[in-house]
Formats: structure tokens, sequence, C-alpha cells
């Protein structure tokens, strides 16, 4: 550390904040440009990526074409995709999954060598490139971390966690993180925000612990333009175990026969939707959703799955034993769960956001090509091409030098916080938020949510240390700033969401709310999108009055 800071000042050309799909493809496409990524996580790769079971959807089977993808993908946004950018996705992903398939890269395969196709729902054709079965995300990401430590123009930070940016005038002049020796300001002019989802600012998700919805918060407290915030998609079929987070049943096994079944063995979805099992995500998990909300267990069986692909699911079969479980013997019991974010950080078709020198690709990004319901195996084909329109803007747009800019204080957290009263602040928050904006929602339990999460939020700010000379109070260690630093983030992302399904009053996509229960005929215009809201934190404040200490920028 230097003498006038209380921290550590690293110059850096490119900072990736994120170790998932969409950030070591960023990372791996800018070569040999430098790159510092930085991960919160002990190694590579992390994130929701390294868990994703089902595959990358990509229109590269024969008789397919990018535009019945793009058809799909419209369809399954319920009004709110950008027809542009669905083009765009599937056009430059059918290319890129090409590409991927003659690198080599471990896609499960005939014998022809040809990429074996599934289906999923929604999707009108067989379009699912599937890599270890249903380890995809898995097989994926760990073929791109070995390649990127084998990049010597990326260097790799573990265990940071990137706290906020540095602004001056609307411009990115770099980004504060907290690492396990203490603070660092990284100096760069250039930003990409990578970090995934918020999954874990919910009581019950497939997201992995680290998914906190850091770079959404980061991005809101630096003032970028946000969208979509409120459209959550709750995957249909995990499996109802108590655990945290809890394990995924892959939509794959739908789309390969398992059948959903209710307390008497009735085969419900044909009831419910003409595409039965393979209705879309939110369909289908409002119907099983009915039935848990009123004490009626729902099961998928696996076992035409599993018959029809003998062992295509390794990673299912290895879940369910984990629980004590044998899905050849019976059927799993089921229920939805928070899943991924179709909203986030708005950004143009080169992952450009409203902040010069920043950039966001994967699912922290709202690039508009998921709409209000994501199509299945659309989240890792986006990290993919996103990923690398990124990184090709960032490396060719060019910017002027670093103005001065005030040095940023870290935020001080008090030395005697504890884990456990960290963790009992993030209990409440995560269970007001699954309580009061989840699977089904209304304006009174939204109200109710969002009183909770304001009086949290304040709760958490009187953690920090008197303002004054923080360099001399007593510090937390990095562990418990990083904890800290996960919670703030978590109670900004939930109030953001809380406050954007507030303003939404309609039912729409994954947003369904009892008390709105039809989706306003105002908003479907004959062509175009339904209507798209943004917002930005001043939006938040003006709504639910003056906000903590943590929702100012941290730069003078």
């Amino acid at each position: 550390m230097t003498s006038s800071t209380p921290y550590d000042v690293r110059d850096a050309e490119v900072i990736v904040v994120g170790s998932g799909l969409a950030g070591m493809t960023a990372a791996l496409q800018l070569a040999p440009r430098a790159v510092t990524l930085l991960t919160k996580t002990a190694g590579l790769p992390g994130g929701s990526s390294l868990h994703a079971q089902g595959g990358i959807a990509a229109a590269v089977g024969p008789g397919d074409r990018p535009e019945d993808h793009a058809a799909d993908t419209i369809a399954a946004g319920a009004g709110l995709v950008d027809a542009a950018m669905a083009a765009l996705l599937t056009r430059d992903g059918a290319a890129l999954v090409r590409r991927l398939l003659d690198d080599g890269l471990p896609f499960d395969r005939a014998a022809d060598g040809s990429p074996l196709l599934g289906r999923e729902a929604a999707h009108g054709a067989a379009r699912i490139v599937h890599a270890g079965g249903d380890a995809t995300g898995r097989t994926l990401v760990t073929a791109l971390a070995e390649r990127l430590r084998a990049t010597p123009s990326v260097r790799v930070e573990t265990d940071a966690f990137a706290v906020d940016l540095a602004i001056r005038n609307g411009r990115v002049c770099g980004l504060l993180a907290c690492h396990g020796q203490g603070w660092v300001l990284h100096r760069a002019p250039r930003v990409i925000l990578a970090t995934g989802g918020i999954g874990a600012a919910f009581a019950r998700t497939t997201n992995p612990a680290e998914a906190t919805g850091d770079g959404l918060a980061i991005a809101a407290r630096a003032g970028a333009t946000l969208a979509d915030l409120e459209f959550v998609q709750f995957h249909p079929t995990a499996l109802a175990v108590d655990s945290d987070p809890v394990p995924l049943l892959t939509e794959a096994l739908r789309g390969a026969g398992a059948l959903l079944l209710d307390r008497t063995g009735h085969r419900f979805m044909p009831d419910e939707h003409p595409l039965a099992e393979l209705a879309p995500r939110d369909v289908v998990a409002r119907a099983i959703g009915r039935r848990v909300a009123a004490v009626e267990p729902v099961f998928l069986d696996l076992r035409p799955a599993l018959a029809a692909k003998p062992g295509g699911f390794p990673t299912v079969l290895a879940l369910c034993a984990e629980h004590g479980l044998d899905p050849f013997a019976e059927p799993m019991p089921v229920a939805p769960a928070a899943h991924y974010h179709m909203g986030g950080v708005v950004t143009d078709a080169d992952g450009r956001t409203s902040l010069e020198g920043l950039w966001a690709c994967g699912e922290v990004a709202c690039t508009g090509v998921h709409g209000a319901n994501r199509l299945a195996s659309n989240s890792l084909l986006e990290a993919l091409v996103f990923g690398a329109r990124v990184a090709r803007d960032v490396a060719e747009r060019p910017l002027a030098p670093l103005p001065p800019f005030a040095l940023p204080r870290p935020p001080a957290v008090a030395a005697d916080v504890g884990h456990a009263l960290l963790d009992a602040i993030g209990a409440e928050a995560r269970t007001a938020l699954y309580d009061g904006a989840g699977l089904v929602r209304n304006g009174l339990g939204l109200l109710a949510a969002r009183r909770k999460l304001d009086r949290l939020a304040a709760a958490l700010d009187m953690l920090r240390c008197e303002d004054g000379d923080s360099e001399n109070d007593p510090q937390a260690p990095p562990e418990i700033v990083r904890h800290w630093g996960e919670a703030r983030n978590r109670l900004l992302v939930g109030r953001l969401v809380v406050h954007a399904a507030l303003a939404r009053e309609e039912s729409r996509g994954a947003h369904s709310r009892s008390d709105h229960p039809l989706p306003n005929p105002a908003h479907n215009p004959a062509h175009g999108r339904s209507e798209r809201r943004t917002l930005t934190l001043t939006d938040l404040a003006g709504a639910a009055g003056p906000l903590p200490g943590d929702a100012a920028c941290c730069i003078l």
C-alpha cells in the first residue's frame, strides 16, 4: 500500500469482472490486449455457467434456421423481445457454435462427428447442443478456463470482490475491489461487467452462492441505466429438498420425455398448455407453483428420459443420489426456484452501457434478447455471443486518456461486525424478496417486501464506521467486508426488483401479479415490442424516500 492512500493502486488496460462464460469469453477474445480478470471465487471457473446443465441453443441442425430460432425467442419473450437483437443473437450464435464445433470443443457428437441435438421447451426444433450430457456448462467453462490460464495476456486475480466503480463526469476510471490482502483500486479506462445474475437474493434458488447481483448493484450505484428488473425466471423443476442452493433438474429431461405428475400420478400439463411439459418456462413454473402453494406435491418422472437417453444425465443422477433419491425407482419431487434474471444493465448490441467506459455481457446485461421470459438454453448462447461482441468493441473503440479523478474512500465496515449478524440480515432479506416478489406477486405483498428491505438496508448501513478518518478506525477483515458487501448488493437488487414489479401493473411472461392477472392490452402493439421500462437508482430514491448511505457513488 502507498502512504497516501488506504489501498494499492494498480493500472490496467481492461478490467473484466466475473469468471463465468461471458467474462472468460471476453477476456480470451481480447488477447493479446492486456486484461485483468477479477473473480471473487477462489479459482476458475465460477458463477452460474459452471452449474448449467442445459445446453446451448443454436440453429446448426439440418433444416433449422437462425430465423426460426429468433421467432421462438420472440414468442417466448411475451412481447418484450427486441426482434433485431434476437436476430443478431441467433445469427451470430449459429456461426459461433459452428466455429466451436470445428475447433474441437468437447460437445456431444454422433458417430459421424455431427452434434447430437436435443429439444427443450418452446423450441420448434431440436437445436440444443450439449457437452458431457447434462454437464454442458461445466464442460465448456472448464475447457475455456484451461485456455485462459494458458493466455499470457490475461492476469487472473481470485478472491477479489468488486465493490464500486470509480467515476468522473459519467466516465469510468477504474474499479475499487477488496482482495484477500486488502483494498485495491484498479485504475483502468475500460471495465467489463460479467458478474452473472441475482438468484442468491432469493431464499430458494438454483444459483450458486456467489450470484448476489454484484454487477447490477455496482452499475446501479454508479448511475447506469437498468431495465426489465421485474422479470425473474423461476425454473419449474428444482429438486424439492432442503438445500441451498436447490439442485436443478434440467429442462432437457422434459425434452427427452420426462413427465410432470400430481400426487395421484395424473399427468397434468396437457390440461395446462398445448405443449404440455414443453410449454414456456413461466407456464410450467406457475402450474407447478399453484399446486405446491396448495400443499399438493408435484413430481417429475425421469424414467422415460433416462430410458430414451441412457447415460445422458450423469449430473442429475449424481444430484439425486446425493439426496438419497433413486429416479429409476420413483418420480422425483420438484418445485420452482429463482433461476435467471432477464433484466439488468441496459446495453446496446456491442455491450456498451449508458456510462462511458463500461460494458456488460451475460446475465448482468439487458440486451433485449430475452424480454419477459428467456427461451431455454439461450443464456449460454448470449454469454458467448455478447462476450465476443464486447471484446471486439472494447478492442476497437478508442477512448480519451483518463481524466484526473478523486480517489475513492472504501466503505468502512466496523471491526466488530460478525458473520452471524450479516447472515441474519441476509436470510431475512432473501425471505422477504422470495415471499413478496416470487413466482406470483401482488401489490400488498410487494409493498410489504419493500418496507422490509428498506429497513434491512438501513440496518446494514448502520454497521459502517462513523464518518471521519476511517483509516484510523478499526476495520473489519476482508472476509467480513465481502460478506457485508454481498448483503448490501442483495438488498439493493431486491429493492430494485420490487420497485420495478410494483410499477408493472399487469402479468407478462415471468412477471405474474394476482391483482393484475392479464397483460395490459395497451402494451401489445400490433408491431414491435411491449412497453419497456428503464430506471436508475434515482427512481428508487424517489419512490422509497431517502436511501441509506450505500446508494451514493463512492467517487467524489
